[in-house]
């Protein structure tokens, strides 16, 4: 994930964002056009945290120049536990450090686990010897991290979580609160950019991420339900599950044989729809539509180049980041927090990609994003 890939998961962050067992048994194909027509019913753009949660917009945080100066004075130091070391990490961490350069924080260490949740563990060990007042983080396994950070939480260190919490840990209790993105407007905005491609009709795989993870979950199953519900002549012929993005091209390839009509693909975050868009290229199905979430080079540059990938929705990624910071200087106040902060995607097109670029960087788009 990819909040979320991040670069393999969150995803995620986000993207966290990707790790879980594989199960392709899931699989459902036929060619008759019909494999998930569902009801027309408007679907709900509501969604909910890991521990149900309710989201409450990022533009509802607010610090008075009372609370900044009183942060600022408290001479509060911060470290990041982060699951992985992404670009995408990256970005929000840039966006948590410019909120914290306001406020006066300083950032004592930041450390990346690659998705090893005994990295993770031994990574927070070394941040808790460096005493800091805060830490920001995102679970690389939710069940391992309730154990892992119970130090911290023993120690009173503010917990600030990006999209995956420690399994049972609870905002205002042992974290201060969870900022994550807007999950069902990633999967109507990916709708909406796939039905504009095909032009309304047509036939379309779903590759989800085939695992219990809250954050890809409803973000796919959004994507499906509006589909179905703003283009009814576009159906999901073929679903397929997958834990690991590196089986996707033979997934994808696999589905592209049995459906020589394919028109289009949804993938659940860009680590896994580099492998459909490898798959496309092998078999020279330069007809066939992708759209994923998850803004990353290869595949912006795919977008500019007028290829097969059509749409990319965007984290916001320094957006989220600054969310983080702000959500951090509540928990250093004893300020309560929202228990789940969301911040707005952008749904990426070639008309818009530099701007999507820079609201999810904080930065230029390299020159194979620009076109150059």
């Amino acid at each position: 994930m990819n909040l979320t890939r991040r670069r393999g998961a969150v995803l995620g962050a986000i993207c966290a964002l990707a790790l879980m067992v594989s199960a392709c048994s899931n699989e459902t194909s036929g060619d008759d056009g019909g494999a998930s027509s569902g009801p027309r019913t408007e679907p709900s753009l509501s969604f909910v945290g890991p521990g149900g949660e309710t989201p409450t917009a990022a533009d509802q945080l607010s610090l008075t120049p009372e609370e900044q100066q009183k942060v600022k004075d408290g001479n509060f130091s911060a470290a990041f536990v982060w699951h992985e070391g992404s670009a995408l990490t990256k970005a929000v961490e840039s966006g948590v450090r410019k909120e914290f350069d306001q406020l006066g924080i300083k950032v004592l260490a930041s450390t990346s686990a690659e998705f090893d949740a005994a990295r993770q563990a031994n990574n927070l060990q070394t941040v808790l010897a460096l005493k800091p007042d805060l830490i920001v983080t995102i679970a690389v396994d939710p069940t391992a991290a309730a154990a892992a950070f119970k130090p911290a939480v023993d120690a009173g260190v503010k917990l600030v979580v990006m999209t995956t919490p420690p399994k049972g840990y609870k905002a205002g209790e042992q974290i201060v609160g969870i900022v994550t993105a807007d999950l069902t407007a990633f999967g109507k905005a990916n709708a909406e950019m796939l039905g504009k491609a095909l032009g309304g009709k047509g036939k379309v795989g779903y590759i989800y991420h085939d695992a219990d993870f809250w954050f890809t979950n409803q973000r796919d199953k959004a994507f499906k339900d509006w589909l179905n519900f703003l283009y009814p002549d576009i159906k999901i012929v073929e679903e397929t599950g997958f834990s690991d993005p590196a089986r996707t091209e033979d997934i994808a390839t696999a589905m592209l044989t049995r459906h020589s009509d394919l028109n289009g693909v949804y993938v659940a975050w860009a680590t896994a729809a580099e492998g459909v868009l490898a798959a496309t290229r092998q078999q020279g199905r330069t007809d066939v539509k992708i759209v994923t979430n998850d803004l990353e080079a290869n595949l912006a540059a795919d977008l500019v180049k007028g290829g097969n990938i059509v749409g990319i929705v965007a984290n916001g990624s320094t957006r989220l980041g600054q969310s983080l910071g702000i959500v951090s200087a509540y928990g250093l106040l004893g300020k309560k927090a929202p228990e789940l902060v969301v911040g707005s995607p952008m749904a990426a097109t070639k008309e818009n990609i530099a701007e999507a670029w820079r609201d999810d960087y904080g930065q230029e788009p390299p020159a194979e994003v620009r076109g150059n």
